[in-house]
């Protein structure tokens, strides 16, 4: 029999192998760090990933796509003095409220629109792609990655994990349904790298370093306060702290001077800003619904429609409200609307094909649920495809769809197992 203790030095003895067979340059710092992840493989997971976490997290902003070509120039700029210019950066603004941002391995990197009003200059939008580039090209994911695969967890593959939600939990998950996206968790050591790495780019690129300083004091204040605007997600990852604002104080005593272009930043999201009061009625619509204050919501999103009336995600929500109140030839007039606003984001197909389903149209149902998943694989297009099929009588395909929907387990999974036994005591 084997004992405990030889249990435990296999294990460590495993460990030992694994850190040193893993160990590689780090392409920033020149420094050895731990990995068991590939260049290659980085790459293949961000190319993989970047699309299927931006359907996750809202999609892109597409009221103003001059937003997107800004933030793209400046990440560009940045990227070009990196220590690894040639990984293929993108740049993304998403359509999500949350304060946050982050980076998938090879540079594919995005910031919420919700962060981006509470910043006050380039210097600072800077500051926050720069900080995201370090992540990316000193490889901190392909070690988060491979300490997770030798502590036993198992490659953290980032994606979509299907999440257990009913259909009552659209309205409280949003355009996030479907998944959550992993993002890896950087510690402290990554963290204050790609604080003072991103300060060298900043300013290698013309930039002012102070603009990481101001970012570090905002963020800081904000942790500090009761009322955080939503900067968990944000704080979770990156945690902001007294002594990260001391470090990049003294990092900047050794970079020169640079721009913040305060006007131009600005400009570039004056359309945020004009749509502040829209987006504020929208959140708090969300809020509303998920005390299940359904009419109250539907009174908010409607105004924040008059207000903006180009935003599919108001037009969704509206269509999940009238939803849970049972009203679905009115839900699917609302995601047509979204579905013709943004066509690009796999939940107004999705949602849509739910009502159509509703309203016994199956074959709407079946052309918009497919469409879905071209854009995002979910359990809740596959399993509703299932249910389609069968009140057609294709008890093949409806099993096919069915068998899909059971592997993300939680509530839809025990509903498409349910229909499975259903449909096997048939035949």
């Amino acid at each position: 029999m084997i004992s405990r203790n030889q249990t435990l030095f296999a294990a460590a003895a495993f460990v030992a192998t694994s850190v040193l067979s893993g160990c590689v340059v780090n392409p920033v710092t020149g420094e050895q760090q731990f990995s068991l992840v590939s260049p290659q493989q980085e790459l293949n997971l961000g190319q993989q990933q970047y699309p299927i976490n931006q359907q996750q997290q809202g999609g892109k902003y597409t009221i103003d796509p001059s937003l997107q070509d800004y933030v793209n120039r400046v990440g560009q700029k940045l990227a070009r003095v990196s220590d690894q210019p040639q990984l293929p950066y993108e740049f993304v603004v998403l359509n999500n409220s949350v304060p946050n941002a982050w980076a998938l391995p090879g540079g594919k990197i995005a910031i919420n629109r919700g962060l981006l009003v509470l910043l006050d200059d380039e210097a600072e939008l800077a500051a926050v792609l720069g900080h995201e580039i370090v992540h990316a090209a000193a490889r901190h994911s392909a070690t988060a990655m491979s300490q997770q695969q030798v502590l036993g967890a198992g490659l953290a593959v980032l994606g979509a994990a299907t999440k257990d939600t009913a259909y009552a939990d659209l309205i409280s998950s949003g355009s996030q349904l479907g998944g959550s996206a992993y993002i890896a968790r950087y510690g402290r050591g990554n963290e204050l790298q790609s604080d003072e790495y991103g300060m060298k780019y900043m300013a290698a690129a013309g930039y002012d370093p102070q603009g990481a300083v101001r970012l570090q004091r905002k963020f800081v204040q904000l942790s500090n306060s009761r009322q955080t605007n939503g900067l968990e997600a944000l704080f979770a990852s990156h945690p902001p702290s007294q002594s990260r604002i001391s470090a990049n104080i003294e990092h900047s005593k050794s970079l020169p001077k640079g721009v913040t272009n305060r006007d131009a930043y600005q400009k570039a999201i004056a359309q945020l800003k004009r749509d502040a009061d829209a987006y504020k009625n929208y959140d708090d619509a969300m809020k509303a619904a998920s005390k299940k204050q359904y009419d109250s919501a539907l009174t908010l999103v409607r105004k924040a429609q008059k207000q903006q009336p180009k935003e599919a995600a108001f037009f969704a929500l509206e269509g999940d409200l009238l939803a849970q109140k049972k009203q679905y030839s009115n839900a699917h007039k609302a995601y047509d609307r979204a579905v013709q606003k943004n066509p690009a984001l796999f939940s107004h197909w999705l949602k849509r094909g739910m009502a159509s389903t509703q309203l016994k149209n199956y074959t709407s149902a079946e052309r918009d649920l497919s469409r879905s998943l071209r854009y995002l694989d979910t359990a809740y297009a596959h399993y509703y495809l299932g249910e389609v099929y069968e009140k057609q009588g294709n008890a093949q395909d409806a099993l096919k769809h069915y068998q899909t929907a059971t592997k993300a387990g939680g509530e839809i999974g025990t509903k498409a197992q349910a229909r499975i036994l259903a449909l096997t005591r048939k035949s």
